[in-house]
């Protein structure tokens, strides 16, 4: 068994996309309209066969709430790995990416957290060495 698709709960797919690609530097794997919404799935340029992330809308009563619960207690939706946190802060900040953590090193991990435009924190993480 193995990770095939995983999402994060988007408020608007157009805006998620050009974050995600245009941003971020993944690329669009699928884009199929499915009437109100797409199916709309980026993968890592370095891994084109591999997970996929699906920006899903956020449209179920049941995500908003869980979404601000997270964001309020400051709780990535999910976590990115990254060669360096610090050269992808300062690449990042330098596109006006708002940080809510600068690069902390927790010991075997440096992470760094940030908003994505679209309602979510996101993590990137390097292992320390």
């Amino acid at each position: 068994m193995r990770i095939h698709i995983t999402s994060v709960f988007v408020d608007d797919q157009a805006k998620a996309e050009r974050f995600y690609t245009d941003v971020l530097g993944f690329v669009k794997k699928h884009d199929v309209d499915l009437g109100e919404a797409r199916w709309l799935t980026v993968v890592s340029p370095e891994q084109p066969e591999g997970t996929e992330l699906l920006l899903e809308p956020d449209g179920h009563p049941a995500v908003k709430p869980y979404k601000e619960a997270l964001v309020a207690d400051g709780i990535p939706a999910t976590a990115f790995a990254v060669d360096n946190t610090g050269a992808e802060f300062e690449r990042l900040r330098a596109l006006g990416v708002r940080f809510t953590q600068e690069p902390v090193d927790m010991g075997p991990v440096t992470t760094a957290v940030f908003e994505d435009t679209c309602g979510n924190l996101l993590q990137i993480e390097h292992m320390n060495q």
